[in-house]
């Protein structure tokens, strides 16, 4: 008999009725930047549903995908966190494997393009940003095609190799070396991040081609792991550092660290909300659905984190950063935990 992932995904399920007993506590995965927002929903859930509270593992979007979408059964997670949305390979990977799943939106955030507050405060443009980090540029005025290792060593130099691409004036940039410290490969952030700040950029820059997608690897830009607390600690110990990371990592810590103006915008809970901050963006969690009603509690704690008490605006998400949903958004989030 030839299993389809169909078949091999019914076999999985029934499996997993039986040996649900081995495993009584709900196991999600995941994207450092909802980490928080998560914990927080488990910690709530656990104090008051009778149920344990979930165990939560920061392992990043990309690694917690390639967890979740391995299989059905205990021995695979429940959840897995994202701070962007599933890529078709690793949709296809869940198929391949039976897994069915529910998307649904946590609410919004925002990348913060940050430094210390000793540090000169930037007001710049995201073509700032892809000049600084890409791994090649072209240094003659006309088309991509003459792109050579990038020579832009300061900021000064970025600033005024993007006023010649873009013209206008000088940002008013300082004489330091370039210092960004970005996600890894398997984080979320690095993806959207390629997206809002490597690939619009670039489009501002006028070049075209995915000569964005390479960062340089001179020493300019630093790839650090899935722990934000430890970015911000860096940028308050080098003032001529910058990070990348969420905006609830950025809000908790107004006093140590600032985000840079972007393209004139500010960082802030409105302009993240209304979209008009140029790196905002929607963050997930996926629920594998052969695990609802199996798992002990994975129902009610769907309830519990989709539900206004969590992510409304007056919900106890907002104080740790979250920007909640509009009501249409957050209407068809709970027409889809209704529906599972």
């Amino acid at each position: 008999m030839r299993f389809t992932p169909l078949i091999a995904g019914m076999i999985a399920s029934l499996a997993l009725s039986t040996a649900a007993q081995a495993r009584d506590q709900i196991s999600i995965v995941g994207s450092s930047t909802v980490y928080p927002f998560s914990t927080i929903a488990a910690e709530k859930f656990g104090q008051s549903s009778g149920f344990k509270t979930p165990v939560i593992e920061s392992t990043g979007t990309g690694g917690g995908m390639k967890l979740f979408c391995k299989g059905i059964g205990v021995e695979y997670p429940d959840v897995t966190n994202a701070s962007r949305a599933i890529k078709s390979k690793e949709a296809k990977m869940c198929a391949d494997a039976g897994v069915a799943f529910q998307e649904f939106i946590v609410g919004n955030d925002g990348i913060a393009f940050a430094n210390s507050l000793k540090g000169q405060h930037f007001k710049i443009s995201i073509a700032h940003v892809a000049a600084a980090l890409a791994a090649e540029l072209p240094f003659q005025a006309d088309g991509a095609s003459d792109a050579t290792p990038n020579q832009l060593e300061t900021w000064a130099d970025v600033d005024a190799y993007t006023a010649k691409r873009i013209g206008g004036d000088l940002a008013g940039l300082p004489n330091i070396p370039v210092s960004i410290m970005v996600p890894p490969p398997t984080s979320g952030t690095r993806d959207a991040m390629g997206e809002l700040f490597m690939k619009h950029g670039w489009k501002k820059l006028g070049l075209d081609g995915s000569g964005y997608k390479k960062l340089r690897e001179d020493g300019a830009a630093i790839e650090v792991g899935e722990n934000d607390s430890l970015i911000i600690e860096k940028l308050v110990a080098d003032q001529n550092m910058f990070g990348v990371f969420g905006y609830s990592f950025f809000d908790q810590n107004r006093d140590k660290v600032q985000a840079a103006l972007l393209d004139g915008v500010e960082l802030n809970f409105e302009n993240v909300a209304s979209y008009k901050y140029p790196a905002a963006r929607p963050l997930f969690f996926y629920v594998k659905k052969a695990h609802v009603g199996v798992i002990p509690g994975l129902k009610e704690f769907i309830n519990e984190f989709v539900s206004e008490k969590a992510m409304g605006l007056d919900g106890y998400l907002f104080p740790a950063g979250l920007v909640p949903l509009s009501e249409d958004d957050f209407a068809k989030q709970v027409a889809a935990r209704d529906a599972l």
